[in-house]
């Protein structure tokens, strides 16, 4: 079992380390300076280093608003585009050049150059509901998900699933989904045999519907998922998907997740449904031609457990994560990230602790 640490940072020399949390509290000289250091205890440090930033950074939102307008050709960097008056399920606003300018500048101070896939970030259609709903419910639907991808690769138009050994709850959830399908047009047509607890779905031959089945239905819960977290945080973010970079000796390579966080953290993330090990030396030279850190570069593969997650991590120069604890993995390292980029007076006071996580506990500082 791992031992639950604590902060020990130094006002005067900036040193940090961790700690044993027993020793909360308890003042003690840094071993590089001799400044007399308390301890703290670590959600109490990263909350209120959180708090501090946001703070600052919405004052400095807040007279930037109050300066003149920039003319058009100016070369200041454009205020990223606020999620909270828009509606991410239904919106072509992420296509706006204001939305992703930052990226693009971003790109452009590393001399990579950006083409943008404005559809890949169209929330207007039902790519996104349909992939959110898939991955609510991923270990019962994943039979239909499988068995549509089997038949559009063997070139056949129909799908059956037999539901006889399901419960009646899987049954409930499957057809729903089915029917969703058939709804959204996903489907050409959906017949359920209710006696013989058959489905029958006849399947679409637009490409956009084969590809989404293919594996990019997962790009698009982790798009979207990815935008739910920045609005519930309040988070000033940049994002593209399907993007393509050309470095400077014309190499082109497809990233399927971009977003830059507060127009500084950038965060790419490359999704796999299916087998990945080959690709393992491709996403680490790629890493590292874009000048990522490790904790910036992350492969999302659909499945894969926890213990597999931290073990390739540990592994290899690249950050594993799967669908359900990718945004865990971001909380952390966006904590580190201003941790390192902050020198913060933390005052530790008996306030008591409120429920929640950091995020939870920090919604009015990010207001």
């Amino acid at each position: 079992m791992k031992t639950t640490m604590a902060i020990f940072r130094c006002n005067k020399c900036a040193h940090l380390r961790e700690v044993p949390s027993e020793h909360v509290g308890k003042s003690v000289k840094c071993p590089k300076c001799q400044q007399s250091v308390t301890i703290y205890d670590t959600v109490l440090f990263i909350e209120k280093l959180l708090e501090k930033y946001f703070m600052q950074a919405k004052s400095l939102r807040e007279l930037q608003e109050q300066l003149p307008q920039q003319p058009e050709n100016s070369a200041l960097p454009q205020a990223t585009t606020s999620l909270d008056e828009i509606d991410i399920y239904h919106t072509e606003a992420l296509k706006s050049d204001e939305q992703y300018r930052p990226i693009l500048q971003w790109f452009e101070q590393r001399k990579i150059a950006v083409e943008v896939n404005h559809k890949a970030i169209d929330t207007t259609g039902f790519f996104d509901e349909i992939a959110l709903a898939l991955g609510a419910d991923y270990d019962t639907l994943r039979e239909v998900v499988d068995q549509i991808k089997f038949v559009q690769r063997k070139g056949y138009g129909e799908v059956k699933l037999n539901l006889g050994r399901k419960s009646q709850e899987q049954v409930k959830k499957i057809t729903e989904f089915c029917r969703n399908l058939y709804d959204y047009t996903f489907v050409a047509k959906y017949f359920y045999q209710k006696e013989d607890k058959i489905v029958r779905l006849k399947l679409q031959t637009i490409p956009a519907i084969i590809n989404f089945f293919n594996g990019e239905w997962m790009e698009w819960l982790i798009f979207m998922r990815l935008l739910e977290f920045s609005k519930t945080k309040k988070l000033p973010v940049s994002c593209l998907r399907n993007l393509f970079i050309t470095f400077p000796n014309k190499d082109v390579h497809e990233l399927d997740i971009f977003f830059l966080i507060n127009e500084s953290v950038p965060v790419c993330i490359e999704c796999k449904s299916g087998e990945f090990q080959q690709q393992i030396d491709k996403y680490l030279t790629l890493r590292k031609r874009m000048n990522l850190d490790k904790s910036c570069f992350l492969l999302c593969i659909i499945g894969l457990s926890q213990k597999q997650c931290e073990g390739l991590t540990g592994m290899h120069e690249l950050t594993f994560v799967n669908e359900s604890n990718f945004l865990e993995h971001l909380e952390k390292m966006l904590a580190t990230h201003l941790m390192k980029k902050s020198v913060p007076v933390v005052q530790q006071n008996n306030e008591e602790k409120k429920p929640g996580t950091i995020w939870e506990r920090l919604k009015s500082g990010l207001a």
